[in-house]
């Protein structure tokens, strides 16, 4: 689906975010989908262990009016997210611990991400090319959903988490990794030592003065700094998926 027109996103909206798109049901998820219904392309949005934020629902505005296709996120965790307070040494650690449990057993989300595919083949007929990107939790299930087998065209990681040498080598798609200063970089590294390369259609790029989350809850959009690596993220997905997917 490569243009040039493809490669550029609209305006970023700093605050008060209005998304663009609807809520529907989709695999028995709730599901944010925004985009054409009769789009030829479409990419599954992963967000991260904190659930949906207002940056990460604009980003998918912002590809799908940028790629011209249709953009889904789904709620994946189906309500039950990640308590900041976890992180800071507080609240229950029973409810923690069975939390994790629950959310890192990613065999599951690989499973659930086949089941959504499935179902959007199913209520998008037109779709021609299935693609997926994740942030955080969402990078790691996008990326074992990449392999051998995998419904997607094309792929990729945005503040990954729990990067894993291993995934990489098994990704057979074209793929895109957008790392922050937050990432392991012997990881990272060893990640672009796999897929990077003279032939390689993969990216795999650190942002080194923004933090994890920068496009997704923690986009920093008031901030100059902020915004433009935010607009930059977006516009560089863009461009990757308007090549490859």
């Amino acid at each position: 689906m490569a243009c040039e027109a493809c490669n550029t996103i609209p305006p970023v909206t700093v605050e008060n975010y209005a998304p663009k798109g609807s809520w529907i049901t989709l695999a028995g998820l709730k599901t944010y989908a925004t985009g054409p219904e009769d789009a030829k392309h479409a990419l599954i949005a992963i967000y991260d262990i904190f659930g949906n934020a207002p940056q990460t629902i604009q980003g998918a505005d912002l590809l799908s009016k940028a790629l011209n296709a249709l953009v889904i996120v789904p709620d994946f965790l189906n309500g039950r997210y990640a308590q900041a307070e976890w992180y800071a040494g507080k609240g229950d650690e029973k409810e923690k611990a069975e939390f994790m449990a629950y959310a890192f057993d990613f065999k599951n989300w690989t499973g659930v991400t086949e089941e959504v595919v499935k179902a959007g083949k199913s209520k998008w007929v037109g779709v021609m090319n299935w693609g997926a990107y994740g942030l955080c939790w969402g990078g790691k299930v996008v990326a074992l959903a990449s392999a051998a087998g995998t419904p997607f065209t094309a792929s990729g990681q945005v503040h990954p988490g729990r990067l894993a040498t291993e995934d990489a080598k098994a990704i057979t798609i074209p793929h895109i990794v957008l790392a922050s200063k937050g990432e392991d970089a012997v990881i990272v590294k060893e990640y672009a030592d796999v897929l990077v390369g003279e032939g390689k259609p993969n990216v795999v790029e650190t942002y080194p003065t923004m933090p994890h989350g920068w496009l997704g809850a923690r986009a920093a959009l008031g901030e100059a700094e902020g915004l433009k690596e935010y607009e930059r993220g977006y516009n560089q997905l863009a461009s990757f998926f308007s090549k490859y997917l």
